[in-house]
């Protein structure tokens, strides 16, 4: 019986021991990491020649939950960078009492000129579901609600006090529509689609392309799906901005992204890139976001982020 014992010690000692760094990771990840607000800073020369740069702040996934301050700290004082435009690309809740705090924390940029675009966590809450599903659904060839129905029972959340306030503050709406933002002398152009997440991007109401009295054209969506990106670059567009990956959320240090929740390749799945399509090129820029579904609220080598773009004059 002596011996038994001798030869349960090590197999007893491993597995306490891979717990403890797992339940070490799970706290990093939750209680570091998905805190761990950055600013990410990125050139892109997108321009035409003799325009003067541009700042553009882009803001994603937040998927605010009632009191959480520090990331609504953070965001409020974004507004130091003194952007000249904010592009807010969708997934601002993770709670329908959420509505306010989004506003309180997003309150100093809605002194910014602004456009924006909803995803499909601003219209429904999330629901508990394992995580691991992500990881089936990618062996399956889906992606989270993509091409479905919102599940009974999903809960309505009340975008519309949030589509109200961007409205009155002055962000153009480019749910499957066009609109502009004039700066000084400029006069910048947007197009942009509905979350094709859940298929409600209606790209034919917005085809046609960049418009050529404007000084530049840019689009905008929430989940960047291959059907949605080909359809952009084809028109002409120079610079694609979209959010919904979280980046991966949970990426594997020298390795990356596991999964997008979208069918673009986990290569991309944050940053900068560029996107090919009908033999045209766009540069392509995915936001990892500063969120995450309130379920899973754990993030790692995936820090929480939002990003100053700087355009630039083309060579």
């Amino acid at each position: 019986m002596r011996g038994s014992h001798r030869g349960y010690g090590v197999p007893l000692k491993i597995t306490a021991g891979v717990a403890a760094v797992g339940a070490a990771g799970l706290v990093y990840a939750a209680g570091f990491e998905a805190r761990s607000f950055r600013l990410r800073r990125l050139t892109v020369p997108v321009l035409p020649r003799g325009m003067r740069p541009l700042r553009v702040l882009q803001v994603s996934d937040i998927h605010m939950v009632s009191g959480q301050r520090k990331k609504r700290a953070w965001l409020q004082s974004l507004a130091g960078l003194r952007p000249d435009f904010v592009v807010n690309t969708g997934d601002n809740l993770s709670d329908p009492k959420g509505v306010p705090e989004v506003l309180d924390a997003l309150g100093p940029l809605l002194d910014f000129p602004g456009v924006y675009v909803f995803g499909s966590n601003d219209y429904y809450g999330p629901k508990l579901r394992n995580p691991a599903r992500y990881l089936f659904e990618k062996a399956q060839g889906r992606h989270g609600l993509n091409g479905n129905a919102p599940a009974v029972g999903a809960v309505h959340n009340p975008w519309e006090g949030l589509r109200d306030a961007f409205d009155a503050a002055g962000w153009v709406n480019l749910g499957n529509a066009r609109g502009r933002l004039k700066l000084d002398s400029l006069e910048l152009a947007f197009t942009g689609l509905d979350d094709p997440h859940i298929k409600r991007d209606r790209y034919d109401a917005v085809a046609g392309g960049p418009e050529h009295d404007a000084d530049l054209s840019l689009a905008v969506v929430h989940a960047p799906y291959i059907r949605s990106l080909d359809a952009f670059t084809a028109d002409g567009y120079p610079l694609i901005l979209a959010g919904h990956t979280h980046g991966g959320q949970l990426r594997v240090p020298f390795y990356g992204a596991l999964v997008t929740n979208c069918d673009i390749d986990t290569d991309r799945a944050r940053g900068l890139s560029t996107h090919e399509a009908a033999g045209r090129t766009s540069h392509l820029h995915v936001s990892a976001g500063c969120g995450t579904n309130r379920y899973t609220p754990v993030r790692f080598a995936c820090p929480p982020e939002a990003t100053l773009l700087t355009l630039t004059p083309h060579e």
